[in-house]
């Protein structure tokens, strides 16, 4: 019996011991609460008057209620490594020792009893690093206790399932590249792929990375950049719980179906899952009271690609280009301090003989309050007028009678609408205002949504979000210069952001490693992952032919040659694609997963349509899909970043139209092992 299989028999054998006994503890502690509870209740009114004991028993029953849920989180990972404990071991020796010590990694620490040492080491703690880093040989980590210095002796790998050996071999090298192969090669899921595995050296790094503020990744097709930026969050999660919580963490992702194909990840790796939005709902929540609904990304991406409620023009295109830009915070900021005198319009303010004149408010205005911003300076004035009234007067002033001063005060402002406001922004500078329509009747386009967002979070006070102390932002090369300005001012805290300057959805690749060091100052470090591990080699030389930024390496794993065919018509293509797709549930089916590609969401419910009048197995992804299902699914391209897919079939496009080359890259790099790329006469 080999070194690994004795020890995972060994270390099952603990587990389940630590189950058993995790389980009878359980059972204790939830006989404790009923008993606490049903003490409690007989017992209350008999209480000593000032409540002492009445706290001591919250408290005692608290304390229980969260041992409990320890407990139960435990007893979840324990059960979760009965599958496979671990992954990797290496045998380290220290200078100025004479015996090597073993280390077992796994998803997850684990030892005989708490606090002991542990017998499997989790994938994030400093020992961790010396498998991910290292090959045979000289070799160090940081520890609590300072550099840890040696020689890794020895290397294995592992792959555990069910709680049996499936194999183990020692290797030279931190991930064989047949293992690599085996683990990225599998068929594609609903889900992402956790990566403990086979985290690479450069992944690591960005991994464990806590020096580095803002740190900026950008990342070809398939280089695993979303994993490595939820496997940072765990590491962090890891290494800071006392500062860092799940609950202060957003990411914010490109839509619903992305959000629930990543959802599982941090709670594979032992974390409690994060909050997710996309930046337009952040947004649209913030700009509620000022219009009835906003435009998403996809309006615009709709519009540009041919398929909007008008002709998008040229003239178009510079309006949004403008707005988006650092031209137009230069020109909202040069408007601002002219607002001032535009805003107000100064009058005596007088309650129950007690007043003050024009000239005392506009000093108060101007000088005692400069930094207050602007639509919320008069509320510093008026608290100024009542903490005197209430002083002199020696009385605290109820709800009803502030409200009667906060009028006077708000009567000074010409206007507080932002819509109006912004209006006379664009009335400034040239450009179309917004129609004159009510609050309830108003949609703002998408060309205005974060103009108007600027606008709020420089006059309005209470816009940053203090309680969130880590922000993730995927698909960055999407985020305008505006955008990136506002994230800096509406979250003054830690991120990760991350993306492909390849797979935009614009008519230009935008690379955003130009601008973001002026928004972000000495705080930002950018990393680039340019090696991809997704697609076959065929399928990465295909998607090289649409993209001037190509990943400079790639797993070399061979597969079927791409296959470019001429179709008639529309029904054609898809009648071939149908007959085509192995997907599991049809007879013979080798995959998972396949997609049918197009460039418009109309095209896309075309094909939906079609597809289902002959497969049952079809599903189609378009703003409103919030999950990912095994099966055919149809979308249009940009509606596919991030996922991946066993097969893909590109159907269609106007090769005249600039998004066409996008269009094309997006679409190939979703590929895991077969593309199909069907053109239509």
């Amino acid at each position: 019996m080999s070194r690994g299989t004795e020890f995972l028999n060994y270390v099952t054998g603990e587990l389940r011991e630590r189950i058993r006994t995790l389980s009878g503890t359980l059972q204790d502690v939830q006989r404790d609460i009923e008993s606490m509870n049903e003490y409690y209740w007989e017992n209350y009114t008999e209480m000593d008057q000032y409540g002492y004991e009445n706290y001591d028993n919250q408290q005692a029953l608290l304390a229980q209620v969260n041992a409990g849920q320890d407990h139960k989180k435990s007893l979840h990972r324990f059960k979760k490594m009965l599958d496979s404990p671990f992954f990797g071991s290496v045998e380290f020796l220290y200078d100025g020792e004479e015996e090597p010590e073993l280390f077992y990694i796994g998803i997850g620490n684990f030892a005989r009893e708490r606090g002991g040492v542990p017998l499997i080491y989790d994938w994030r703690a400093p020992v961790s690093g010396l498998f991910y880093d290292y090959d045979r040989g000289r070799a160090a980590y940081k520890a609590p206790a300072g550099l840890q210095e040696g020689e890794i002796l020895s290397k294995w790998q592992y792959k555990i399932r069910g709680g049996r050996m499936l194999y183990e071999f020692e290797s030279d090298l931190k991930i064989d590249d047949e293992i690599l192969k085996a683990e990225l090669g599998a068929n594609s899921d609903t889900r992402l792929k956790n990566i403990v595995r086979t985290i690479q050296r450069e992944q690591n790094a960005v991994i464990r990375n806590t020096r580095d503020r803002v740190l900026a990744i950008q990342g070809v097709a398939g280089s695993g950049k979303t994993s490595v930026a939820l496997h940072r969050i765990a590491y962090l999660l890891y290494h800071d719980r006392e500062h860092l919580k799940s609950s202060n963490i957003l990411v914010l992702s490109p839509n619903s179906v992305f959000a629930d194909y990543i959802s599982h990840i941090l709670p594979e790796l032992g974390e409690e899952n994060i909050r997710e939005m996309s930046f337009d709902l952040f947004a649209w929540r913030r700009l509620r009271d000022t219009a009835a609904d906003c435009e998403d990304r996809y309006h615009q991406t709709e519009r540009m690609l041919g398929e909007g409620d008008r002709e998008y023009s040229g003239e178009d295109e510079e309006r949004f280009r403008w707005k988006q830009s650092s031209e137009f915070v230069s020109a909202a900021e040069g408007f601002l301090v002219e607002l001032e005198d535009r805003l107000v319009d100064f009058h005596d303010v007088e309650y129950k003989r007690f007043g003050k004149k024009e000239d005392e408010l506009r000093k108060l205005f101007y000088n005692r309050f400069p930094g207050t911003l602007l639509l919320s300076r008069m509320d510093a004035v008026m608290e100024y007028f009542i903490d005197e009234y209430e002083t002199l007067r020696g009385r605290v002033l109820d709800e009803e009678e502030r409200e009667n001063i906060r009028q006077q005060f708000h009567s000074m402002y010409v206007t507080t609408d932002l819509y109006e406001i912004y209006n006379w922004f664009l009335a400034d500078n040239g450009l179309p205002v917004l129609p004159d329509v009510p609050p309830e009747e108003r949609v703002l386009a998408y060309e205005d949504v974060f103009p108007m967002l600027y606008f709020r979070y420089r006059l309005r006070l209470g816009e940053a979000r203090g309680d969130i102390r880590h922000l993730v932002i995927d698909e960055m090369q999407d985020y305008t210069y505006l955008q990136y300005v506002l994230l800096e001012k509406l979250f003054p805290c830690n991120m990760t952001i991350l993306g492909d300057r390849a797979q935009t959805i614009d008519c230009k690749e935008q690379d955003v490693f130009t601008f973001l060091p002026r928004i972000f100052g000495k705080r930002l470090k950018k990393i680039t992952l340019d090696k991809s591990y997704r697609n076959t080699q065929e399928i990465a030389e295909y998607a090289a032919r649409y993209t001037t930024c190509a990943p400079k390496g790639y797993l070399k794993r061979c597969g079927k040659a791409v296959e470019e065919k001429t179709f008639g018509t529309l029904k054609e293509a898809l009648a071939e694609a149908a007959g085509r797709a192995a997907v599991r549930g049809q007879e013979k089916g080798e995959f998972e997963t396949a997609a049918v590609l197009v460039m418009t969401e109309k095209e896309a419910q075309n094909a939906c349509a079609c597809l289902k009048e002959i497969r049952e197995d079809v599903s189609c992804i378009d703003r409103n899909t919030d999950s990912f299902r095994r099966g055919i699914t149809v979308a249009p391209y940009y509606m596919a970043k991030g996922l991946e897919f066993d097969q893909v079939f590109i159907i269609g496009g106007d090769e005249k139209h600039p998004m066409f080359r996008n269009f094309r890259y997006i679409s190939a790099t979703r590929a895991l092992h077969e593309l199909y790329v069907y053109d239509i006469s």
